[in-house]
């Protein structure tokens, strides 16, 4: 057993893991299979046994799937895990409606996802995005609510501006902001990763390897039916360019002796102690190599290549992670 060191999530928040287990990829995603349950159950045991507390999930992964497997693993277990889930996101036979944020919906998917949790309360609650249809402080007013009805301990947000961030932060204490963070997206490093740490506000991180592109497994052209085809950071020259910046990534981290996943799960790591990186995961054997990349460490010149090679604006195209 190995137990990962904790952080504080949010000035007055909870004690979590600094790794978290994303539970996403155990549910079907994007019509895709869904994995085995016994097998991402037996992942989330596992993940508990190694002091990994923080678990992700949203009541959309799946249509509610996601969540019946998370309260399946937790029955036993509830007062070791922090579950965090995400709502608002509305879907339909795997295609994307839009967003309900209306405090009405807000409090009839709180029920739902209690039920199929099987607990009392839902550790960090958070609205999957905003998207302005509803005004920020009924969203996190709501949230509030349900705070003080005993349903949520603490508010997260994700996928947000900075002057949501500082809104929502006016209306009630952020525990924690959850957002795509990774080498090839860096974006947020001008303004919301800077209003958050002024806060005081616990990040997130996810899609450290971005959409894979960072695994040094990808190669130009992807297979036809591959989803990530509909990004133009995919796409013709862009992924030649892309693709060329990432093998920069292999290349420092065959010198050290690790992966480029574990290598990027360590840059976004590094960026602060009041940054978690969350790592999608549905299977046991992935669980050693992530837990190993938090303890990589990189040398100045080897933070120096990392940040010159991924600077802003390296990684041509875009993805539904950025705004």
């Amino acid at each position: 057993m190995k137990n990962i060191r904790r952080i504080q999530l949010g000035q007055n928040g909870p004690s979590v893991s600094k790794l978290g287990l994303g539970c996403m990829r155990m549910s079907s995603i994007w019509g895709g299979s869904t994995p085995h349950e016994t097998e991402s159950i037996a992942t989330i045991h596992e993940a508990l046994d190694n002091g990994i507390n923080f678990l992700n999930t949203g009541d959309f992964y799946g249509a509610g799937h996601n969540e019946m497997l998370v309260g399946k693993a937790v029955k036993d277990r509830r007062e070791e895990a922090f579950i965090s889930v995400k709502f608002g996101a509305i879907f339909h036979n795997g295609q994307w409606l839009g967003l309900d944020l209306r405090p009405i919906a807000i409090k009839n998917f709180i029920n739902y996802s209690l039920t199929r949790l099987g607990i009392e309360t839902i550790d960090l609650y958070q609205p999957s995005r905003m998207d302005n249809s509803v005004p920020v402080e009924d969203i996190i007013g709501t949230v509030a609510d349900l705070v003080k009805e005993g349903k949520v301990r603490y508010i997260g947000v994700s996928e947000i501006t900075a002057d949501q961030l500082r809104k929502a932060y006016s209306i009630h204490p952020i525990s924690a902001l959850e957002i795509g963070y990774s080498l090839a997206d860096r974006q947020i490093e001008s303004e919301l990763l800077p209003t958050a740490k002024e806060l005081g506000i616990g990040i997130v991180a996810f899609a450290n390897t971005a959409e894979g592109l960072l695994t040094g497994e990808l190669k130009a052209p992807l297979a036809e039916n591959d989803y990530r085809n509909h990004f133009s950071r995919f796409q013709g020259e862009n992924l030649i360019n892309n693709l060329e910046k990432a093998a920069v990534l292999k290349q420092l981290a065959d010198r050290k002796g690790c992966t480029p996943t574990q290598a990027a799960i360590a840059w976004v790591n590094a960026q602060g102690d009041h940054i978690m990186p969350l790592v999608s995961m549905s299977r046991r054997s992935r669980l050693p190599e992530n837990m190993a990349a938090m303890d990589i460490v990189f040398s100045p010149d080897e933070m120096n290549t990392l940040n010159t090679t991924f600077a802003a604006g390296a990684i041509l195209g875009g993805t539904y992670l950025q705004r």
